[in-house]
């Protein structure tokens, strides 16, 4: 089952121009965001992105950016951690 957390919040950013097609982006996102066709990278569903940045991280040509710690990610593991109910709200002001 793929999780779509919030629509249209992610802060990923990809740069096809930049890509070597490499394929490490597809390799490391752990919910299938991107795929591979004619050598090059795409973004199969953006709104499947929880900000890890394993991808941002793994790409040698930096085609790929994203602001790692802010998303549904950060937010659930902070959740966790104080004991409290995840809010990725980003509409609130707080940060995640």
């Amino acid at each position: 089952m793929k999780m779509i957390y919030l629509k249209n919040v992610a802060t990923l950013s990809f740069l096809a121009e930049k890509c070597l097609g490499c394929g490490r982006c597809a390799e490391v996102c752990p919910h299938g965001v991107f795929s591979l066709a004619d050598k090059k990278a795409w973004v199969v569903e953006k709104d499947l992105c929880m900000e890890c940045g394993a991808c941002s991280l793994n790409c040698p040509a930096k085609a790929i950016e994203v602001n790692a710690g802010v998303g549904c990610a950060s937010a659930i593991i902070k959740g966790w951690i104080t004991g409290s109910e995840p809010s990725c709200d980003r509409d609130s002001g707080e940060c995640c």
